[in-house]
């Protein structure tokens, strides 16, 4: 459906508001599951919601806002709107049927679909995504005091294990339209000690690949990813993951693809990929080619034992196989809702080039510009929730101040601290989540959508 095959002359005839989304919802299903356009603005939905916004700001200028004593606009009820994971029979049946006969075989199954849906030659399962990002730490094999380039609007999964092999985290700040690294923070933190640049894609919205992985290689420096937020998004039709030398993914459950517990690597180098696996695989390096320098290591490896349960194996493959469908259906979701709402002054998304598919977990994050908007972020939130909208501010808290990146007795090079992060903390301050609906939820969607156009209408009297 595209907005121009709409006859703008029948608008009089328009549906009702609630008709709106429920059509907004089915058109948007219909393009995303079809694979186009995903991660950006369906012309379709776009049309019918804007439309629908319009039409109803003639009536909540006239409502009294439940803050006041008004009746909420979110009186829906849908217990299971966010259930996540999303698991069937068949999980259920390979599941029970695996603590029948207890094997390993589910891990291998998975690494091979893993590399048949990226396109990629060496892949490791590992017990979750901390292991996965750590053994593509010891990969690396770096001397010690290098210094790798991390956003400051992160987790701490791919950094705090730094430490024990002697490599240094140089926190940057973020672009402040996407909360992700990008070439300008890079910049700035560049020393001659730099060697490499850690991109995170943050709530599904994937880094900026294309532009870092020119400045790396203009600079010399190795491109890494921790994709545990953003499995099947794409920039240039080309996915994450495949863009780094390495790259390491959680499979926790909250992610869009959850295992429950879990986490793969990936790796374009075989030497890359043996010294990660015999990292946390002492029962594996037997299987490496003959002229491998690991295979002795068969029976040791180096410490550690990351093997992923085979349950999360066969969880990981069967929620891979649908990844894309349940993907686009997440984002049809999102679209249905936030294509109305950043109609109104001062709501924003995090900025979405037209060559980038994002994807979304657990948390719909949008930006309030207070001036635009006419009234505080706190105002705003606070009428909001007497309408009965689950939303609340979004505040990150920035990785360099957690204690143990300032404590010299775990680091043998200590990390580099910055004095400022200004976009970090500009993002803290103008950030709202609202909920992430994992199944089709169009009264849900038509009430949220109700209640912000009914708090944007008296704006003025929130200050």
């Amino acid at each position: 459906m595209r907005a121009n095959h709409h006859d703008r002359s029948k608008s009089a005839q328009l549906p009702s508001r609630r008709d709106f989304i429920k059509q907004a919802g089915q058109a948007a299903t219909g393009c995303w599951t079809a694979g186009h356009m995903l991660g950006g603005t369906a012309a379709g939905v776009f049309s019918v919601t804007a439309a629908a916004g319009a039409a109803s700001t003639k009536k909540v200028s006239g409502e009294r806002l439940a803050i006041d004593g008004g009746p909420k606009a979110v009186t829906a009820v849908a217990a299971d709107a966010t259930k996540w994971p999303i698991y069937g029979d068949e999980e259920i049946a390979l599941v029970s049927e695996l603590l029948r006969s207890p094997n390993y075989e589910p891990i291998a199954e998975f690494e091979k679909a893993w590399c048949v849906y990226h396109g990629c030659e060496f892949a490791k399962a590992h017990c979750n995504g901390t292991s996965a990002l750590t053994s593509m730490l010891f990969a690396l094999e770096l001397p010690e005091g290098s210094e790798i380039l991390v956003p400051d609007y992160s987790t701490w999964f791919p950094v705090v294990p730094m430490r024990l092999f002697g490599l240094v985290p140089v926190f940057t700040d973020v672009d402040p339209e996407t909360m992700n690294i990008d070439v300008a923070s890079c910049e700035k933190a560049l020393t001659p000690n730099t060697r490499a640049v850690l991109a995170v894609h943050w709530y599904g919205l994937p880094c900026d690949l294309d532009d870092l992985a020119d400045f790396c290689e203009r600079k010399g420096l190795i491109l890494l990813e921790d994709a545990s937020h953003a499995h099947g998004s794409r920039v240039k039709d080309r996915l994450i993951g495949t863009w780094g030398r390495m790259a390491g993914f959680s499979l926790q459950m909250t992610k869009p693809l959850p295992a429950i517990e879990g986490g793969i690597g990936m790796y374009k180098d075989r030497g890359d990929y043996e010294r990660a696996v015999t990292y946390g695989n002492y029962d594996l390096p037997r299987t490496f080619p003959e002229d491998s320098p690991y295979r002795k290591y068969q029976g040791t490896a180096f410490g550690s034992k990351l093997r992923m349960h085979p349950v999360s194996a066969i969880l990981a493959r069967l929620q891979l196989r649908d990844l894309d469908k349940r993907n686009a259906e997440g984002v049809a979701q999102v679209r249905a809702l936030n294509d109305r709402l950043t109609q109104l002054p001062g709501i924003t998304e995090p900025r979405l080039r037209k060559d980038v598919s994002r994807v979304y977990y657990s948390k719909n994050l949008l930006f309030i510009d207070e001036k635009k908007a006419g009234a505080s972020r706190e105002a705003l939130v606070k009428a909001l929730q007497a309408e009965g909208v689950d939303v609340t501010p979004y505040t990150w808290t920035l990785l360099h101040t957690y204690p143990i990146f300032s404590e010299e007795k775990w680091w043998r090079h200590m990390p580099v601290l910055p004095e400022s992060v200004p976009n970090c903390d500009s993002i803290n301050r103008s950030l709202i989540q609202l909920p992430y609906f994992t199944s089709p939820q169009p009264e849900l969607v038509e009430q949220y959508a109700a209640a912000f156009e009914k708090v944007w209408a008296h704006r003025s009297k929130l200050g």
